[in-house]
């Protein structure tokens, strides 16, 4: 297991880290997403090792990871932008990490790379970003870590191989100790693989649960209330984040159940009352305005 206890980090007036305090669970896929600029990257690298908090504590297993050779043996951090020593080919790359990584495992990897058709003898600054993608992951997979960081890693992938990644993750996590903590942009693609997520914001985790959870515990109620007064009521009682009207038809994200929320408009009278679960997209945006980052003011 990943704990983060109060983990604080600055870079001049760049808050990127804000007291974070969270645990990732082990044998699961972890999901972390935020806005541009909201510290996914820092906070990736400092679980990693690669960069020391000014504040708090990061444990992998028990054990502070920072300057911890023996812990951060079983971390791999793969890059939104994979970096190859120069003029390397696919090879010499996988010789590499099998010098760091002492549960590397050549026979896979190579079975990998033919199934990807990836030229191991290549330049890989001659391929793709997509093809370089591929490698990264491939390299990360075959070192056995038991946690993999993965920063935007799906980004450059068209959908066969995105697919392809997917199940080898799956694969993984089956068989083996495996926990793989993704970053990502792509909300839709999180919410098809991910078993919790972490949503951050200007440096702050605004929540982090499983995310089935996360969707039992916010919806969007649509209603017409044809009484003004016990409709006022309705709005009230609720924990609404945001709320829109058409002409006499009420749309409220809410948190809590969907059940709880239309038996509260049905007991104020509602005419029509219907309650909808929301995307990750849609929870993500939700949030994110109630911590102050709206659409509107990118229009405005």
């Amino acid at each position: 297991m990943i704990e983060l206890q109060n983990v604080d980090k600055k870079f001049r007036d760049i808050h990127a880290a804000d007291q974070i305090s969270a645990k990732i669970q082990d044998g699961m896929i972890f999901g972390l997403v935020g806005s541009n600029g909201a510290g996914k990257s820092t906070l990736l690298r400092m679980i990693s090792g690669i960069i020391k908090p000014d504040s708090g504590e990061i444990l992998a297993d028990g054990e502070p990871v920072f300057e911890n050779p023996a812990v951060k043996r079983q971390i791999c951090f793969l890059s939104d932008t994979p970096y190859y020593f120069a003029n390397v080919c696919t090879e010499e790359m996988r010789d590499y990490y099998m010098t760091v990584y002492p549960s590397f495992d050549r026979k896979l990897f190579d079975k990998l790379v033919k199934k990807f058709e990836l030229d191991v003898k290549r330049k890989i600054n001659s391929f793709s970003k997509g093809m370089k993608k591929q490698v990264s992951i491939l390299l990360g997979l075959c070192t056995k870590t038991k946690y993999l960081l993965c920063d935007e890693t799906f980004d450059g992938l068209d959908p066969v191989v995105r697919q392809a990644v997917k199940s080898l993750f799956a694969s993984e996590l089956m068989n083996r100790e495996f926990t793989p903590v993704i970053s990502s942009h792509n909300l839709r693609e999180l919410e098809d693989i991910c078993d919790s997520v972490g949503l951050l914001h200007k440096g702050k985790l605004l929540l982090t649960q499983d995310l089935d959870q996360i969707k039992s515990n916010i919806c969007k109620l649509q209603c017409v209330i044809p009484d003004q007064h016990r409709e006022q009521e309705m709005v009230s009682a609720l924990r609404i984040l945001k709320l829109e009207r058409s002409g006499s038809l009420l749309t409220l994200t809410v948190r809590g159940s969907r059940e709880d929320a239309l038996s509260l408009a049905r007991a104020k009278g509602a005419v029509f009352a219907e309650a909808l679960p929301l995307t990750l997209e849609e929870i993500f945006i939700s949030e994110t305005e109630v911590a102050g980052y709206d659409i509107k003011d990118f229009l405005s």
